[in-house]
């Protein structure tokens, strides 16, 4: 009951940040009646309203514990108020209906199952015992499931399971964890499970148990999760490994585990204390964690000194793995490079030539989402994919963007992702995929039209890369002529650097910066193919100050995929057309023999096919082919980089660099010749290769330092940006900060995107808005 003394003023508060669908409301209804506050909250299209009357000092205090008490999921980006004049309605606090409006706020992301509901699921005296589909305000699905906002039932999937009695009354009590919970169900109301083979449906009395008996038999199931499907099998049955493999189509590319707890997890891998942060976190990200302890199978992650654990985040997959009794694969239900299967139908289509068995339910996905993937480095947490957990979270960006016109910004070519800028928030979508495979493609139009609907976004600007061959480019294009926005181009390196400074919150004015932006390829603004830079600049333009001497791309594409083209390229940059009489042994140079050299030799020299390009990654590639990694192909993008790291890491602390030449100028040049020399001396002694990989690795940190500290002290600019997908090889990152900072510089890394191309959107969208602004 509020205070009936005469004194009382009301405010208007207005709470803006991602405070839907997390418990807010009826977290100020209980705050409310501690405090003696009359008046109401209600959901807007701007976040959370309240009406508040008490004595001023009252309603300080009230605002205070608004500010500093937030429920689990919520992320409170601003509380204001305005005084209200009028006289409160009455002596209580209620929770009042939902409004519309302009659309401002965020939708939460995905969560994992909160220690309460676990609690549930696993009492056999609750009427949720068991249920794989529990789930309350601080927990369960968000984005997953929801169509449009304010976010409410009839927005989401689950519009087509009208609640029972008990669910009604706990969703309708201000006082109960499942108030206004969107998902909120049980046996009796809620979705259902079930268990299929491919002779149809399978009668059991527990799809779980079933499922996880079939499992240790060694069979692969397809299981139905929050954002789409996964394929489990026996993370300890080398066999089933094999098989899961051979029938995806996926060779060697590190597969994700789940375990049922951390204890379980420590059998196998070291856990930090900030792993554990991130594998507990409400996101319940995969984490990348050392490999020690008892074996897994072999053939999990080849070639690699990290695997990536997961826990479970759902009731679901908490039930399958208690059943389970060990860690299960738990990969993404596709053949690869193909889109996350997420509807049953397409399900049993796409996956009957890999699957066993399906654990399904009737809950619609309405929005896939892949599972994110966190390592921790010396410098921080680093995202490498952001999707469930993370997405569609708004980035809150400096004061200076809030009067931008929205902005539309398309991303790139590979790890696609796209993000709508406005009212000073940017929202980057979910990990999408590769746009190359036409499904993805479709997945990513698809997703982006759900976007534009559910956040009422219509853009002014729409930012492209600049290369006029990206789909996501082309796509940009046809949009615009669709709505009549504006096309604005971006470059490539230019959208890293600025995608790092807002990640980091630099505001324009202060955003003077020096970035390293080491990457696979991008359009360069003189039409060349960069990708070993070293910009000046910040969000509204950049110089060039430094860059890897280009290299031919033998092939163009070809070259992406078969590291020798790269290392012939390299050693003829460096030796010239007589490169093989540099070459020692008769190993490596019957290797190289073996293909086709005299074709590979005329393109280069000619620039037929061959395009020159500054790219860090195919140096990678080089040096790689030259130790035997991957010689003739690799299996994924990044592939012979992260062997070649894993190689490196045991003689970092041992090696001395390779030497390289940095030529001054106004444009620094870097050439990796004398690197070549040592390097084949090296081969030629028989030193082993993972001193060779160390002494490269090496090579590019202190260089790289050397070159960035020069160029600051001639240009009296101090700070160091950090970004492109190379810099996610974990050595160069902490050993780059790690001399930068010797060298008295201040280094900016990725905190809440990818440094790879999933970033790439939202710094062509802060570019873009201050462009057009």
């Amino acid at each position: 009951m509020a205070t009936e003394t005469a004194d009382r003023t009301g405010r208007r508060i207005r709470v803006k940040g991602l405070v839907q669908g997390v418990g807010f409301r009826p977290h100020v209804w209980r705050l409310a009646k501690d405090h003696g506050i009359a008046g109401s909250v209600r959901n807007d299209g701007e976040g959370v309203e309240i009406d508040a009357w008490a004595e001023a000092d009252r309603l300080d205090r009230f605002l205070a514990a608004i500010r500093s008490e937030a429920p689990p999921l919520a992320r409170i980006d601003s509380v204001s108020f305005t005084d209200l004049s009028e006289p409160p309605p009455g002596t209580t606090f209620e929770i009042v209906k939902s409004v519309g409006g302009t659309v401002s706020t965020g939708i939460v992301p995905d969560a994992a199952t909160c220690p309460a509901c676990l609690a549930d699921i696993r009492d056999p005296d609750n009427r949720r015992f068991g249920y794989a589909f529990t789930n309350c305000t601080h927990c369960g699905p968000r984005l997953s499931i929801v169509r449009a906002i304010p976010y409410d039932r009839a927005s989401t999937s689950m519009d087509v399971f009208p609640m029972c009695d008990a669910c009604r009354s706990e969703y309708e009590d201000p006082a109960d964890r499942r108030f206004h919970a969107q998902p909120n169900a049980c046996p009796a109301c809620g979705p259902k499970l079930w268990l299929e083979d491919k002779a149809g449906s399978v009668d059991c009395t527990d799809p779980l148990l079933e499922a996880a008996r079939r499992i240790g038999q060694g069979q692969i199931a397809a299981i139905k999760g929050i954002g789409g499907f996964h394929l489990a099998c026996d993370a300890l049955d080398e066999v089933a490994v094999a098989e899961l493999r051979r029938r995806k189509r996926r060779p060697v590319k590190p597969l994700a585990l789940m375990a049922a707890d951390l204890p379980e997890i420590r059998k196998y891998c070291r856990v930090t204390e900030a792993e554990e942060a991130q594998l507990t976190s409400t996101a319940a990200p995969i984490v990348l964690l050392e490999v020690h302890g008892k074996p897994l199978a072999p053939s999990l992650a080849p070639g690699q000194d990290r695997i990536g654990f997961m826990l479970p985040y759902t009731p679901l997959h908490h039930s399958l793995l208690a059943a389970a009794g060990g860690p299960l694969v738990f990969t993404s239900g596709n053949l690869s490079d193909e889109p996350q299967a997420i509807g049953n139908d397409d399900a049993r289509t796409r996956l009957s030539e890999i699957a066993d068995l399906w654990l399904m339910h009737d809950r619609e996905i309405v929005n896939r989402l892949d599972d994110s993937v966190v390592r921790i480095d010396a410098p921080g947490p680093q995202i490498l994919r952001r999707a469930r957990g993370f997405a569609p979270a708004p980035l809150m960006l400096p004061d200076d963007f809030r009067d931008c016109p929205p902005v539309l910004a398309m991303g790139g070519e590979l790890k696609s992702t796209f993000c709508l800028l406005k009212d000073g928030q940017a929202i980057l979508s979910q990990h999408l995929g590769d746009l190359e495979e036409a499904a993805t493609h479709a997945e990513y139009r698809r997703t982006l039209a759900l976007y534009r609907q559910i956040f009422r976004h219509d853009p002014k600007v729409i930012a492209v890369d600049n290369h006029p061959d990206y789909l996501s480019t082309q796509w940009g294009e046809a949009l615009a002529r669709e709505t009549g926005a504006r096309v604005v181009g971006v470059q490539h390196h230019h959208a890293h650097l600025a995608a790092c400074l807002a990640d980091n919150g630099i505001p324009p004015g202060e955003d003077l910066s020096l970035g390293l932006i080491l990457d696979g390829l991008g359009l360069g603004s003189d039409g060349t193919i960069w990708g070993g830079e070293i910009l000046l600049g910040g969000y509204r333009g950049f110089e060039r100050k430094g860059y890897f001497l280009p290299v031919a791309l033998p092939g163009g594409t070809k070259a992406i995929k078969e590291p020798w083209r790269n290392l012939v390229a390299h050693l003829t940059a460096a030796f010239g057309p007589d490169y093989l009489a540099s070459v020692p042994g008769d190993h490596l140079k019957d290797a190289l023999r073996a293909k086709q050299l005299p074709v590979l030799d005329k393109m280069i020299a000619s620039g037929l096919n061959a395009p020159q390009s500054s790219s860090a990654g195919r140096l990678f590639d080089a040096v790689a082919a030259a130790l035997g990694v991957c010689f003739d192909g690799q299996d994924f993008e990044g592939h012979a980089g992260t062997v070649l790291e894993c190689l490196a890491r045991p003689h970092l602390s041992n090696e001395t660099p390779y030497p390289v030449a940095i030529e001054p100028g106004e444009q620094m040049s870097i050439s990796w010749e004398p690197l070549w020399r040592t390097l084949l001396a090296d081969l030629a002694s028989g030193t082993d290769t993972g001193r060779i990989a160390a002494r490269f690795h090496l090579a590019l940190i202190h260089g790289l330092a050397e070159a960035l500290a020069t160029i600051s002290a001639s240009s009296n600019v101090r700070r160091v940006v950090l970004s492109g997908g190379v810099l996610q090889n974990r050595i160069l990152h902490e050993g780059l900060t790690d001399q930068l900072k010797r060298r008295g510089l201040n280094v900016l890394s990725h905190r809440q995107v990818p440094a790879n191309d999933g970033g790439l959107a939202l710094g062509q969208a802060v570019i873009a808005a201050l462009r057009e602004g």
